[in-house]
């Protein structure tokens, strides 16, 4: 190895280290506090970049280039969850809603950079329109790992951010029809960049249906992992090679690849096999937006950049309320979906640098903006917590106004709790005709079950007071199926004292829980999974051949081993006790002797 090369190779591992140590410790300090993962980076690229401690020689725009990458693999990812009849739903929602949240929000704040800075309203148009897009690398993650991306609110913040990834080729266009620099021979007119786009998805739309897919079914019958990783990797990459020669967004070639696959039988292995290259560099890209924050520019007008990034998040969360509302969403929605996707995002900078190019604006006001744009992606996740704090005391409110369980008739039972399980319990005992007060404290459960034409009153089932105005006195039986696990000793035991006459059963949430409730005289006390997972080893035992009289000992071995050792946890508070009565690849159960089987036998 020549001797340049040997250091180019210890300045890369040296600065790969600086930079995956400071990630991890700032994003698991950040994770530590609730405030996210996206701060944690940021954080961590502005310490070690430049304006920081200046602890990385690389370039902060030439790691950027590489983590992009982090992009066009996540909306691939999110492609493959969308299938194309889906993706066809949803087009109101793209070209309508999506349309209207970029122009409206785009002209409205061009309109305050004009005013505020004095730019000339060519340059504020090249500023205000990039501001109004999101940043599709934070939002997704987040909808994505909430579970929301397949709700209602989900599919419609993602059909903005999938709008907004198309209009990056006419907003480009836009800036290169403002552009006072002379015209670049190579560069493609606008028009013929349209007719690229719309050729290249339908060109990935072919190769999708007709080699994409076959591609993945020989890959399928050769069953080698490694074989698979690359043949997703190089599928996402070669759907963004294209779009990229075509000088077009290569994470909507992502998408588009990602799209064709989602019907495929082979999603779920791609999913797994992306998922830590597109986690690694969505982490280095938002190091690498930390590492470009100028902090001299903050330094020197930190006024103007917290308030223009407040004014930013602002316009953009009254616009997507609007709209939103426009478009009939409730209002909590709306205005959550707002405060979501009211940051900058990152193809902000993407068209900062288009203007730069085009004399339009000068590289301090496009450094100047940038810093605004990750500001308020860095404040995201603070307005994340208000708008959960906001929906607590809403739900609070609403719980005001709901009606009490002193409201309800005489009944034989009372169910805590009006979740996946509590409504397992109370279809149940409604089967023999039990009457039944139903009670829980989530307003939105509540208004929930009434579309259903379910009675369920508001309140802490937990309460003694609550419980006597609900005619605990008078029941017969006492369930409490709350989530959570915050039932224990200290708080059941005054309830079996109050009403000693009723059965009371509880939900357990796990072994610990368990633990904690020992020594309290309950009718029942129910593990959520544990029945469940009972029944699934049944059934597993059943697919080897075993027979039914065998798995009928096993599943009453498992039982009576597993309750030996719970009493020995509850007594040592270690669950580490008894561990030598647990099943374990070395520990079998013995088959059983035919003198042991007709013993039994007799005995029954």
């Amino acid at each position: 190895m020549q001797p340049q090369a040997a250091e180019t190779a210890s300045i890369v591992l040296r600065d790969g280290v600086i930079l995956l140590g400071a990630a991890m410790l700032f994003v698991t300090l950040f994770r530590r506090f609730g405030l996210g993962a996206v701060l944690g980076y940021l954080v961590a690229g502005a310490l070690v970049g430049p304006d920081g401690l200046a602890l990385i020689d690389g370039s902060a725009e030439a790691m950027l280039r590489v983590a992009d990458l982090g992009i066009v693999l996540l909306l691939f990812l999110v492609g493959l969850e969308l299938h194309p009849s889906r993706l066809w739903r949803l087009k109101h929602d793209i070209f309508g809603l999506g349309l209207l949240q970029v122009f409206v929000s785009g002209v409205a704040l061009a309109l305050l950079v004009h005013f505020v800075t004095g730019l000339s309203w060519a340059a504020a148009i090249a500023i205000g329109l990039p501001l109004a897009l999101s940043s599709t690398a934070q939002v997704l993650p987040s909808l994505r790992s909430s579970g929301e991306i397949n709700t209602p609110t989900g599919e419609r913040a993602f059909s903005i951010l999938l709008f907004q990834d198309l209009s990056i080729v006419p907003l480009i266009t836009i800036i290169a029809a403002l552009s006072r620099a002379p015209a670049d021979p190579v560069a493609p007119p606008g028009w013929q960049l349209g007719l690229y786009t719309v050729a290249a998805i339908a060109g990935l739309v072919v190769a999708g249906r007709f080699l994409i897919n076959p591609l993945f079914r020989v890959v399928g019958r050769v069953s080698e992992r490694e074989l698979f990783v690359v043949a997703g990797l190089f599928t996402v990459l070669a759907a963004a090679a294209v779009m990229e020669t075509l000088h077009l967004s290569t994470a909507l070639g992502a998408f588009v690849a990602g799209v064709m696959l989602a019907d495929s039988p082979y999603r779920h292995e791609l999913e797994v096999d992306i998922e830590p290259f597109r986690s690694i560099l969505l982490g280095l890209f938002f190091v690498a937006i930390g590492m470009t924050l100028d902090l001299d520019a903050i330094g020197e007008r930190p006024l103007f950049v917290i308030g223009m990034a407040a004014a930013l998040i602002t316009v953009k969360a009254i616009v997507l309320f609007g709209l939103a509302k426009l478009f009939r969403m409730e209002t909590r929605k709306a205005w959550r979906m707002g405060l979501l996707l009211s940051q900058g995002g990152e193809f902000g900078f993407v068209l900062f640098t288009a203007a730069q190019s085009a004399l339009l604006v000068t590289p301090a006001a496009a450094s100047l903006f940038g810093a605004i744009v990750t500001i308020s992606m860095a404040s995201t996740p603070f307005l994340m917590m208000f708008n959960r704090w906001t929906e607590r005391r809403a739900s609070l409110r609403d719980g005001d106004n709901m009606e009490g369980p002193e409201h309800s008739g005489d009944s034989r039972a009372i169910v805590v709790g009006y979740g996946r399980f509590g409504q397992t319990v109370a279809q149940m005992l409604m089967a023999k005709g039990i009457s039944l007060t139903i009670i829980d404290s989530k307003p939105s459960q509540i208004e929930l079950s009434g579309s259903f034409g379910m009675k369920v009153y508001y309140g802490d089932g937990t309460r003694l007071d609550l419980l006597r105005a609900a005619g605990a006195a008078e029941a017969k039986a006492l369930l409490f199926c709350i989530d959570g696990g915050i039932l224990d000793a200290r708080r059941i035991e005054p309830i079996l004292e109050a009403f000693p006459q009723a059965a009371v059963y509880v939900r357990v949430f796990d072994r610990r829980q368990l633990i904690a409730l020992g020594g309290v005289d309950l009718a029942g006390s129910y593990r959520e999974v544990f029945e469940s997972a009972v029944c699934m080893g049944r059934e597993a035992l059943h697919s080897f051949c075993v027979a039914e009289e065998e798995v009928d000992r096993v599943e009453r071995e498992f039982r009576s081993r597993d309750a030996e050792r719970l009493a020995g946890q509850s007594e040592s508070g270690d669950l580490h006790a008894i561990q030598h009565l647990m099943f374990r690849p070395d520990r079998a159960l013995p088959d059983e002797s035919a003198e042991a089987a007709a013993e039994r036998a007799d005995s029954q």
